[in-house]
């Protein structure tokens, strides 16, 4: 099988330059309609398709995303790799604002969200023991060391249902929990990913400390921090997307034997 390659971010993260042959596809889904239509196009010989995660105009907020819908469409599509830009807080004073985290775990603390495929008549206990990943990852840290990145080749995300930011507490329960950042989105977009035996990475972005910290950090210095954030992204998407290996020798493929009971 050719591999395909999904893209699942924000909408600065497509920059028509880095692809070729784009179009905008429309894909029908079970799950009612995607966050967008689907940018289509060609990177080094590969296939890739673009989602904006909140939409071309960010205008879908965390718990409405059509998690379903995407990785359906995606799936419908061939895609056998997923990569998944987001912007974090940092929980972890090592991980500061402008790194990368290629995070292998996550902390699910979203309750508005559908986190299956499977509702009705099968019942599917996928297994996210790792949910990340491993290769995909490894390819991610070994470019963004190429191109000298700040990275972590491994973090906890602490996905909390947003739109709303923690508040201290919350922060600091979190840090005491060992998380390492903060988001809103991997969760449930990674389980369907894997439900729907897709390789899938995160490519979390660190904008700032999280409220943990006693300093405050202004809207200016996460707005630039987030643009370098972004040229960066880009960098690094255009360097690994032509060097994913073409066979998939993690479990990923084969995600779901023996998730039925």
């Amino acid at each position: 099988m050719a591999i395909k390659i999904g893209i699942i971010g924000g909408s600065g993260v497509h920059d028509p330059r880095l692809f070729e042959n784009v179009k905008k596809i429309k894909v029908h889904t079970p799950y009612g309609a995607t966050s967008d239509l689907i940018t289509a196009g060609k990177l080094k010989g590969r296939d890739v398709f673009f989602i904006p995660r909140h939409g071309s105009n960010h205008t879908i907020n965390p718990s409405n995303v059509n998690y379903r819908a995407n990785i359906y469409a995606l799936k419908k599509l061939g895609v056998t790799h997923i990569l998944a830009p987001s912007a974090v807080g940092s929980l972890n004073e090592g991980m500061k604002p402008g790194d990368f985290v290629f995070t292998d775990q996550f902390i699910d603390r979203t309750y508005k969200r559908e986190t299956t495929f499977y509702i009705g008549s099968q019942v599917c206990h996928i297994s996210v023991a790792e949910p990340c990943c491993p290769i995909l990852r490894k390819v991610l840290a070994k470019e963004a060391k190429r191109l000298h990145f700040p990275y972590h080749e491994r973090g906890c995300c602490v996905i909390i249902e947003g739109p709303r930011f923690s508040t201290k507490a919350e922060s600091n329960m979190f840090r005491s929990w060992n998380a390492d950042i903060i988001g809103m989105t991997m969760a449930p977009e990674v389980v369907l990913a894997r439900e729907a035996e897709i390789c899938y990475a995160t490519i979390a972005m660190v904008t700032d400390y999280d409220v943990w910290r006693d300093s405050e950090v202004s809207g200016e210095e996460v707005v630039a921090t987030m643009k370098n954030n972004t040229e960066k992204l880009k960098r690094l998407l255009a360097e690994i997307i032509p060097k994913i290996p073409k066979e998939r020798t993690c479990k990923c493929k084969n995600a779901l034997q023996g998730a039925f009971l």
